[in-house]
């Protein structure tokens, strides 16, 4: 038997955040907008620790963190449901408490320094592979790591990095041995920032932020190995691969909002003397946008579960990915033709999700690579072409 019905603590949890949403984000609408526009931040440092704190007062802290470190220690289903709460609205808010999955494999005193530390919201961290010359080729990294006694001097650059611009500290990968390149010769390094790397904001077409990380000599002590010297790729693989699912279910509440609000529109805009929702051009735009939005759930959901159910989920996740990243891309425009002129203003938020969910083809894996991996897998007889049915 197959049980679609979602657990009542799995409705509790969402209910909860879907009411956080309602109540103390989307009034924020209006005003990160304003701000956006004069070039500023949506949220300011302080407002984001201040959110984080509310949620935290009602448990919401780590989401996905293990209890044992102070989190929530959540189900990837029931986050999956979290983040398609969190997509209905544009304000940039995340909960505090995480910390990048591959930070677990600190050593006891990293732990004390950069793990702890960062769970508690005192420290900022980010991660950085992706140079100007690797992006989907991640093999490809040039940033360079010698051996100088007890220390390593780091010397590359890492473009596109989110929260590089905040971070206190980065988790560099950097080539150790180049003989072995990927295959035992690249290390994972957490440097401060202190230590001597700089950063620059690169401006996109978005209002994320992304940085350009600059190591000239940067002198790393061998405590500071995250891991194993050489074995660095494989932590790599596994902060990509952790979960992508989680991007096209953010996806999929900012989809139902968009949705809604074209619902919205295409009632009360007339035109000729009737509601535009009398037309068939729109209704069949709204009728694509419908059931786009229930096959991504379903693919969102059955990737969350697999990786619940400790199968291997890799080849889901990127049909999830892919699938989200194209349908949420094509319904926003829609959403957008809807709306005609004033859809293409920034005085409404639909111009706002047009730039952000353009990013969801991009980063993280692009188009070109989920499909290369899901035909990979089969062609070579990885996955049966016969799916979960078997």
């Amino acid at each position: 038997m197959v049980d679609f019905t979602v657990s009542t603590e799995e409705r509790e949890v969402r209910d909860w955040v879907r009411t956080f949403v309602r109540r103390e984000l989307i009034p924020l609408e209006g005003e990160v907008l304003r701000r956006e526009r004069r070039g500023e931040p949506g949220l300011t440092g302080d407002e984001l620790t201040e959110l984080r704190l509310k949620a935290k007062e009602s448990g919401f802290w780590g989401v996905q963190t293990p209890e044992e470190y102070g989190g929530m220690g959540l189900s990837a289903v029931m986050t999956a449901l979290l983040e398609a709460e969190l997509g209905k609205t544009f304000v940039p808010f995340s909960f505090g408490g995480a910390a990048d999955n591959i930070l677990f494999d600190a050593n006891e005193e990293q732990k004390q320094r950069y793990l702890l530390p960062t769970i508690a919201g005192e420290r900022k961290s980010c991660f950085a592979i992706t140079e100007p010359g690797a992006g989907s080729d991640a093999k490809a990294i040039r940033t360079s790591a010698r051996q100088d006694g007890s220390d390593w001097i780091i010397n590359g650059e890492k473009t596109f990095i989110t929260g590089g611009n905040e971070a206190d500290f980065v988790m560099v990968f950097a080539v150790t041995d180049p003989a072995k390149g990927v295959d035992g010769g690249v290390t994972c390094f957490l440097v401060d920032r202190d230590m001597g790397w700089k950063s620059e904001y690169i401006d996109t077409m978005g209002e994320w932020g992304p940085a350009s990380l600059v190591f000239t000599d940067v002198r790393v002590p061998a405590t500071n190995i995250l891991g194993e010297v050489g074995q660095g790729f494989g932590l790599a693989m596994r902060w990509i691969g952790r979960g992508r699912y989680l991007l096209p279910a953010r996806a999929i509440g900012s989809c139902e909002r968009l949705i809604s609000m074209a619902i919205e529109h295409a009632n009360t805009r007339e035109t000729f003397g009737a509601p535009i929702a009398e037309r068939q051009a729109i209704q069949w735009m709204i009728a694509d946008s419908g059931v786009e939005l229930e096959a991504l759930r379903w693919l969102v959901l059955h990737a969350a579960w697999q990786v619940d159910a400790g199968l291997d989920s890799r080849h889901a996740q990127s049909i999830a990915k892919l699938y989200g990243g194209q349908k949420a891309n094509e319904i926003v425009d829609r959403v957008l033709q809807i709306h005609g002129g004033m859809g293409y203003t920034r005085e409404l938020p639909v111009e706002r999700w047009y730039r952000e969910l353009r990013l969801l083809r991009i980063y993280e894996g692009t188009d070109e690579i989920q499909r290369r991996t899901i035909a990979r897998n089969l062609l070579k007889g990885h996955v049966p072409v016969t799916g979960v049915l078997g």
